[in-house]
């Protein structure tokens, strides 16, 4: 891997080859993460506290753009070591809070002026958001809140961020489809089911009209499961949102039950959003996946990825 530090002019540094680096990919929530270990000449005049970006690329293709957040340089018995962390370029919307303000009518093309471009942040093609009525936007919130709320609750699509570090307001790509199987380069691979955290009900509570909407999962209640939450939608809510908002709740935590989590030897085997089929012989849980998350590195051991895999159709 090839990685590269900008500052704000702009100038750009080419690292030393790292001894050790980590990539984590997202399905938009949380942020998307670096980490990476270089040897640090001690005479070397660049002064990491300037650095504001990173890029990296492994074989000529870019595999992550983001921000610098911590630079450490140390010495051990290895020498003087360099490490560099940081986050995506979602960092940019999730750091930044939202002036309040009410749309009568907010198209992805105003979200986009008002709360993605002031940011330097570009906009992959291919997204096209319906416009929203009465679309306000609360203090306190951030950018990012923003972008979530209108392209998720509303428009059914969760929003991410490309290796380019650019905004994607569009759908999985289902074209691309991985296969783990008795020929994978497979280190380990396990299976977690956890009811914490999934809901039975949710109660859906509009300020405005003081209307209350009930959403309950009846697959988690009769399994024993009960925890409800209420949520109290902003003022001025449509029964769409409200409805949308209860039952997003319950697929949310619902897709959380179930995990297979898959460690390969090699680096970037997926990416977050492709669909992944398992077909391992002796194991009790073969079927399709899609990755929700996706962690590439390097270390001691060599290259490996990590694949956190969820039902095809799990909600971000």
């Amino acid at each position: 891997m090839t990685a590269c530090m900008t500052d704000a002019a702009g100038t750009r540094w080419t690292l030393p080859a790292p001894t050790a680096w980590r990539l984590e990919y997202t399905a938009g929530v949380p942020c998307d993460s670096f980490w990476m270990r270089c040897p640090w000449d001690g005479n070397n005049a660049v002064k990491p506290g300037s650095w504001v970006g990173f890029e990296a690329e492994h074989k000529g293709e870019r595999v992550f753009t983001g921000l610098v957040d911590e630079c450490e340089v140390s010495i051990d018995q290895n020498g003087r070591m360099l490490e560099v962390s940081g986050r995506g370029m979602a960092a940019r919307l999730l750091d930044n809070e939202a002036l309040g303000q009410d749309y009568q009518s907010a198209t992805q093309a105003d979200i986009i002026r008002d709360h993605v471009a002031p940011y330097g942040i570009e906009t992959a093609p291919g997204g096209s958001l319906p416009p929203v009525t009465r679309f306000s936007v609360a203090n306190g919130s951030s950018e990012w809140s923003v972008v979530y709320e209108f392209a998720r609750y509303y428009g059914g699509v969760a929003p991410r961020f490309d290796r380019k570090g650019r905004l994607v307001l569009s759908g999985w790509n289902d074209s691309r489809e991985r296969v783990v199987d008795d020929r994978s380069a497979l280190r380990s691979i396990l299976r977690r089911d956890r009811r914490y955290g999934a809901l039975s009900q949710v109660l859906v509570r509009d300020r405005w009209s003081g209307r209350v909407e009930e959403v309950s999962s009846g697959a988690f209640l009769a399994a024993g499961g009960r925890a409800r939450r209420v949520i109290t939608m902003p003022t001025r809510s449509s029964y769409k949102a409200m409805r949308y908002s209860g039952k997003f709740q319950l697929d949310k935590s619902a897709s959380e039950l179930e995990r297979v989590e898959v460690l390969l030897g090699e680096p970037f085997c997926a990416w977050p959003g492709d669909l992944v089929a398992v077909q391992r012989t002796g194991w009790d849980w073969n079927g399709r996946y899609r990755a929700a998350q996706v962690t590439v590195g390097m270390d001691a051991s060599g290259y490996w990825s990590r694949l956190e895999l969820a039902p095809v159709d799990f909600v971000v």
